[in-house]
């Protein structure tokens, strides 16, 4: 099934945002140019996912042909006025989880879509709460689940998702890493 008229790049290497673009029916092809996902430090924190996902569209800059369109992305955990991207280690994964339990955290996703002459960005907000995390818990999690490569340490679709969010407020996919339902309708409309 054809959903674009254009050649659809997906321009990460997020296995939940390959995941989500293939059930949403998009054929498409990856490119991944790595970026810097530093932000300035006066930057709001709700416009921070979007501005690196607009920096990960620009670091492929003259790489977009004619009739492609590239999809890039990035996902934060704000908490605290603090922001919470990809663990550095095991025991930061740790103690952000510890420092997530049974609070509210938000989670931003940011998305970019840049043809050759055109470009659109947008950043979508849903709120999580966790319940009680014990530190065995959180170890254990870590241990098993390895989330290393997950904005504020979890994957809501691993166990901790289903063990121990209590609720969720905004999109689901969101907090997967990629709005689907807002990415979905902005490329039908690109």
């Amino acid at each position: 099934m054809e959903l674009s008229t254009y050649k659809l790049i997906l321009g990460s290497k997020s296995p939940r945002r390959s995941e989500l673009l293939t059930k949403a029916g998009f054929r498409y092809e990856q490119r991944v140019i790595e970026t810097d996902e530093s932000f300035p430090p006066k930057l709001e924190l709700n416009l921070v996912a979007e501005h690196i996902a607009v920096a990960k569209a620009n670091a492929h800059e003259g790489q977009i042909s004619k009739g492609e369109l590239l999809v890039t992305a990035d996902t934060i955990v704000v908490y605290n006025n603090k922001v919470y991207g990809k663990p550095i280690s095991a025991d930061a994964a740790v103690q952000t989880l510890l420092l997530l339990s049974d609070q509210v955290h938000i989670v931003y996703s940011g998305v970019c879509l840049r043809s050759i002459d055109k470009s659109l960005s947008f950043t979508e907000k849903s709120e999580v709460k966790f319940g009680k995390i014990t530190e065995q818990e959180a170890i254990t999690y870590v241990s098993d689940f390895n989330p290393l490569d997950k904005a504020g340490s979890y994957g809501i679709q691993d166990w901790i998702g289903f063990a121990r969010i209590e609720w969720i407020h905004g999109s689901y996919t969101n907090i997967l890493g990629l709005p689907l339902a807002q990415t979905y309708d902005a490329i039908l409309n690109f």
